[in-house]
């Protein structure tokens, strides 16, 4: 992998949200600057919306954007509870804006992104609702940042027995170890306990992180670099170090003219020019994650 063209990459290309990401992990940025990026994202009603994932463009607020923004401001040690974007997400949250009451869970898809372009998977199928994607993160932030409650507590019980006895997916994980971290960094030990998540996780992480290399960078599959982008090396086994060894060894033959990296998906949908689109804002943003993971990981 050449770094420097991955960095030249990701200049020229990054949306502002994105390079100010790169900029405080490799440039000694101001989280700060992380944060007004951010903002421009939230409504009013303290949700996230205006394709902060890239895959639909819907301006409302989404249980989903609202979890990619929460994640962000994780990963750049941001989330002060005392802050106005925190504060407004808690608002957000705590008004159960798309969320099942019957189900407790908040929805995976809303009836509006079929309104604006995105990709298929962003269609409301059904109740909307996919496994604990992003309810288990959800829930944890409210445990720690709002007010605890026992609703969001159930969901947590709820989401770890359910990871004890089914198969989740990279982008379900993603959502787990943001909970587990959550709950861990805010010391709140008496709902579950944080040893058996941990183990569980590692289990989970081991049989979804796909074993067959040839489709790394060809298919949609989970990576190693889906996990590990500079977080959760914790998690790293000895049964993934072979794959984490894998996966670096191919990244300069995945790593294109340019210097960046790209998508693996179509959207499935009629919207051409804005697919195209998805996929600038997203290859900059993938780039960043295989920068992390390159220098992250053993």
């Amino acid at each position: 992998m050449d770094k420097n063209k991955a960095i030249k990459y990701i200049i020229e290309n990054a949306r502002p949200l994105e390079l100010a990401v790169f900029r405080y992990f490799f440039e000694g940025g101001s989280n700060q600057a992380v944060i007004a990026e951010l903002s421009k994202f939230q409504n009013a009603d303290g949700g996230f919306g205006h394709g902060i994932e890239p895959d639909f463009f819907n301006p409302n607020s989404s249980p989903i954007a609202t979890n990619d923004a929460i994640i962000t401001l994780s990963r750049v040690n941001a989330l002060d509870r005392d802050s106005d974007i925190v504060k407004n997400i808690v608002k957000y949250l705590e008004s159960h804006d798309s969320f099942a009451e019957d189900k407790k869970r908040w929805l995976f898809a809303i009836d509006s992104n079929k309104d604006y372009p995105h990709a298929i998977w962003w269609e409301k199928k059904g109740d909307g609702i996919s496994k604990f994607n992003p309810s288990v993160s959800l829930a944890a932030f409210m445990i720690c940042y709002g007010k605890r409650t026992p609703l969001y507590e159930e969901i947590i019980k709820e989401a770890i027995e359910y990871l004890r006895n089914g198969e989740i997916g990279g982008d379900d994980i993603n959502c787990y170890l943001p909970a587990y971290e959550l709950l861990t960094s805010n010391c709140v030990s008496d709902i579950v306990d944080l040893t058996i998540f941990k183990d569980l996780l590692c289990k989970a992480i081991e049989n979804c992180i796909c074993k067959d290399i040839e489709k790394y960078g060809v298919e949609y599959v989970p990576m190693p670099s889906t996990i590990f982008t500079g977080r959760y090396t914790e998690f790293i086994t000895p049964e993934i170090e072979p794959l984490i060894a894998a996966e670096k060894a191919i990244l300069g033959k995945l790593q294109t003219e340019d210097g960046g990296f790209d998508i693996t998906w179509k959207w499935y949908t009629p919207y051409t020019d804005e697919y195209e689109q998805a996929r600038a804002w997203w290859r900059p943003r993938i780039t960043i994650e295989k920068l992390l993971f390159n220098e992250t990981t053993v």
